[in-house]
């Protein structure tokens, strides 16, 4: 495994950052647990100082957040911090799995085990002009840090080039819950009551996709796409020549914007009817150069595209292009 994957599990294909451990499908969230390496528990510790007479005594308020199999120490945290474990992130999707309306996808932990994940197929999805299939998922994201809460969210998976796209919600995170309450059944309600069902988000997504599959954009407007995501100091200030007239956007965009513009045409799909020419097309080229193409290191690739800096250029392309085909 790489340096931010520490295990993985996963049901199906070869997931697009080529990384886990093939496991049979239709596990459930129990044999997925133990499948990913995550059958393990943490405890918020107190920690000890010894003075220079070799007596002990609390240091503060602080705690340790340890991985109890190895004695890792994964953090300090904070007196009111209550651990989350691993098996109640899984008995989060038991109900929906039990019932057949999802299925376990993928699972493991981040970060030498300081984030920990589970992602499920809701076991619907939807086509748009020119086959081009689009699955939902459930991600639920555990934290063991302090000062980061436990979240879940829908995201998309589009088929022919396994680009992820989170589906555009208000706040990012569907479900949001501090690490001051324990993840109980009551808790675990609140958030099935947050998240509402997850049908209707995706059918909420496939009204999205289909106005973006639908409206067509002029080469201007793709520059323009482009510089509001990747560089909007270029609308901000026209960029001229020495004669002070304005240059084409395409001329001044930096490398990241040059090989975004690159994947309009060349990205997986790009030919398809619902891409060709289209916002939904814009706005998978920059999904793929998240996933695929962006940074030098690719043992970050999944953290980043799901948590980090590129699931925020993911969204604001969403935000951007559904924006610009509203007005379009």
């Amino acid at each position: 495994m790489t340096a931010a994957v520490e295990t993985m599990a996963y049901a199906g294909d070869l997931p697009w950052h080529g990384l886990g451990v093939k496991v049979d499908p239709n596990l459930t969230p129990e044999e997925m647990l133990k499948a990913a390496e995550l059958d393990w528990t943490v405890s918020a510790r107190e920690v000890r100082a010894k003075d220079d007479k070799g007596r002990y005594s609390l240091a503060g308020n602080l705690r340790a957040l340890v991985r109890d199999s190895d004695q890792a120490v994964l953090g300090p945290c904070g007196p009111r911090f209550v651990p989350t474990q691993n098996s109640e992130v899984m008995d989060f999707f038991k109900r929906f799995v039990d019932a057949g309306d999802m299925e376990m996808h993928t699972a493991g932990s981040l970060l030498d085990g300081k984030k920990i994940w589970a992602l499920a197929s809701i076991r619907k999805g939807f086509t748009l002009p020119g086959g081009d299939e689009v699955h939902g998922f459930l991600l639920l994201h555990s934290p063991h840090v302090w000062g980061e809460s436990l979240g879940g969210k829908f995201t998309s998976v589009r088929v022919v080039c396994n680009n992820t796209l989170e589906m555009a919600m208000s706040g990012g995170m569907a479900f949001r819950m501090p690490h001051v309450r324990a993840f109980d059944a009551d808790v675990q309600f609140e958030a099935e009551e947050a998240l509402g069902l997850a049908e209707n988000a995706l059918a909420d997504f496939e009204q999205q996709a289909e106005l973006l599959a639908a409206a067509k954009y002029t080469s201007d407007q793709r520059d323009e796409f482009i510089a509001r995501v990747f560089e909007p100091q270029l609308l901000i200030e026209p960029p001229t020549n020495n004669d002070n007239e304005l240059l084409p956007l395409a001329d001044c965009f930096k490398r990241t914007g040059k090989k975004v513009l690159e994947l309009v045409e060349t990205q997986p799909g790009a030919d398809l009817k619902s891409s060709k020419g289209t916002y939904w097309g814009l706005t998978n080229a920059v999904t793929y150069f998240a996933d695929h193409e962006a940074g030098r290191d690719r043992d970050t690739a999944l953290e980043s595209a799901w948590f980090g800096s590129r699931a925020k250029i993911k969204a604001k392309a969403l935000e951007t292009a559904l924006d610009m085909a509203n007005a379009a």
